[in-house]
């Protein structure tokens, strides 16, 4: 008979770490006599952050006494006890290998069900002292788990734990941690999984991402990944047109100098280009997406004049037919579903680029999907790809054309150039009926896809549904933390001695070198936005693109990040790298 060996709680607070403050629960003590365990926690128990612990699915984190052991063991140590790694159930007798996702179990007037493993999260290493806890938890197959509480009541330290129902399919939490986190991922073992209903959401989601990859490397349970670059670094390409699309938007079409056709790509990815310098200047990487039909063996691109912009101020007045520049491979993330879903494209100023040719493909297919097609601009003059847009829309007899221009100019013809004057907002949405079953596609300035994305969720499309493009530095995940605001600037101290690493949406470039141990360290001492959660090579949030150079891994992760792409968390440069970041 398993038994409860001690009750643990602790309300969060802040915890210094690494020369930061942390706001964390993880720092929990045994309490004595009976405590209530409600719906969400255990009295007198907290989580500080409620994105990864916490809720209905993650109410009671149980940890096993004879891992404690191991531990021991595998440290040296006789100083761990009950609460060090956080969870809230010290028991003895429920091992990960035997215990099951969606077995119940009864202690005192408490009954739990089990739903996942233990969040991967550098967290969980902080108060032990060992920063590698969060890949060793998977690697040795002790992650622990969590339980919704099925039943409401009170439990004390001494009681025995009563199973009294077992989950469906017998699916170990160690065997559910190990499918997501580690490689195989074996597709019967995945059906198996998500068929089991007591799995939390989100690791469905995780499980299913991996269920349904195609042809896809990496992970895509723990990182949205795209298919593989079709070259690596920067090669040089040509300039084979240079025109204008409005007042202040120009298109570049690149081709391979010896005439082949250049590699095919997805509607909705990007290239890098890196671009010479005035005046002696360091060379500037800057990403654009791809605006043209795929398929045709060129690329083009659609820049805005931005002022005092080097890249922009380059392609409008340098730049000329012939010329070479150097590209890395198409890559990128915001694609297309390939569901029947309706399609609803979204997008403002030069915006409009990754949309065009998602709209290219669509049309070419003579797809049945409903495609909306919603733009933003200031006047005529400044509505590029206009004509382009119209002539792919007329292809699909079921689309729907809505254009706003914010300032008309007088020879904008109503009902003809544009549709209303005004913003797109959520009234437009509201006004036009857009379906709220469909898949959005928004890109614009930063502002623009903000507002759009509140509006299409208000107007009740689902989160999983409103995909965005971004361009600049994207937003800082770090668990705990409050992200900094400081734009991105040198390291402090000398000039490291290692190779140079460049941010490439950051506009930096500095030489490695220490006391950072890792890039995602080095980034952090540059204030450039990262995102990250274990730090160890297991979670895959710091995953990626790595444009150009090579790393080395300390310590290695347990499984690699998709081709073309670094796990910045546990990776150091070996030559000069450009980082997507």
């Amino acid at each position: 008979m398993a038994t409860l060996v001690s009750v643990n709680v602790g309300m969060p607070r802040d915890i210094a770490w690494n020369n930061r403050s942390v706001y964390t629960g993880a720092w929990k003590e045994p309490v004595a006599g009976p405590r209530m365990v409600r719906r969400l926690n255990v009295d007198g128990d907290g989580q500080g952050d409620l994105g990864g612990h916490g809720g209905e699915n993650r109410a009671v984190l149980v940890y096993q006494l004879d891992s404690y052991r191991h531990w021991a063991r595998e440290f040296g140590r006789d100083d761990l006890m009950p609460g060090l790694l956080g969870e809230n159930l010290t028991v003895e007798g429920l091992p990960d290998d035997e215990v099951c996702i969606g077995d119940r179990y009864r202690v005192g007037g408490v009954v739990l069900e089990v739903t996942q493993p233990r969040v991967t999260c550098y967290r969980a290493g902080m108060r032990i002292g060992e920063p590698r806890m969060a890949a060793l938890l998977v690697a040795h197959r002790r992650p622990g788990f969590y339980c919704r509480v099925i039943t409401e009541g009170e439990l004390e330290a001494g009681q025995e734990i009563e199973k009294v129902a077992d989950g469906p399919e017998r699916m170990t939490v160690a065997e559910i941690d190990a499918l997501l986190y580690l490689p195989g991922h074996p597709r019967d073992a995945l059906d198996r999984a998500l068929r089991i209903p007591a799995l939390s959401p989100g690791w469905q989601t995780s499980l299913r991402a991996l269920a349904d990859e195609n042809e896809t490397t990496g992970n895509p349970g723990l990182a949205v990944t795209g298919p593989p670059p079709a070259w690596t670094g920067f090669r040089a390409l040509s300039v084979r047109d240079v025109h204008d699309e409005s007042r202040s938007v120009r298109s570049v079409v690149l081709a391979d100098p010896s005439g082949a056709p250049l590699p095919d790509w997805i509607a909705g990815q990007a290239i890098t280009l890196r671009i010479p310098g005035s005046n002696g200047s360091a060379a500037v990487v800057r990403s654009y997406s791809l605006s043209n039909a795929p398929g045709g063996g060129e690329y083009r691109i659609s820049v805005k004049r931005e002022p005092h912009g080097a890249a922009s101020g380059y392609v409008h007045s340098r730049l000329r037919p012939g010329d070479l520049l150097d590209v890395a491979a198409p890559r990128g993330t915001f694609l297309l579903s390939v569901d029947e879903s309706p399609v609803v494209l979204v997008s403002a100023g030069v915006g409009v680029t990754p949309v065009l040719s998602m709209l290219h493909v669509l049309a070419a297919a003579g797809t049945t999907r409903q495609v909306w097609w919603l733009h933003g601009a200031r006047d005529g003059t400044e509505h590029p790809f206009a004509a382009e847009a119209r002539d792919l829309l007329k292809q699909l007899p079921g689309s729907r054309f809505h254009v706003m221009y914010s300032r008309p100019a007088p020879d904008d013809r109503s009902g003809v150039d544009y549709s209303e004057r005004g913003r797109l907002e959520a009234a437009v949405l509201d006004g036009l009926d857009v379906p709220r079953d469909a898949s959005a596609y928004v890109c614009g300035p930063q502002v623009f896809m903000t507002e759009m994305e509140a509006a299409l969720l208000a107007h009740g499309l689902d989160a999983a549904r409103v995909h965005t493009e971004i361009f600049g530095a994207g937003p800082a995940l770090t668990p705990g933390i409050a992200a900094h605001t400081v734009p991105p600037h040198q390291p402090a101290g000398p000039p490291g001695p290692g190779p140079e690493v460049q941010f490439a949406r950051s506009g930096m470039t500095a030489p490695w070198g220490p006391p950072a141990a890792s890039l995602l360290e080095f980034a952090e001492a540059c204030d450039v936005p990262t995102r990250w959660s274990c730090r160890t090579g297991v979670c895959h949030n710091c995953e990626t693109a790595l444009l150009a150079g090579a790393v080395r891994y300390a310590p290695e992760p347990l499984e690699p990040p998709a081709e073309g792409n670094v796990l910045i968390c546990c990776a150091q440069p070996v030559e000069p790298v450009v980082l997507d970041l």
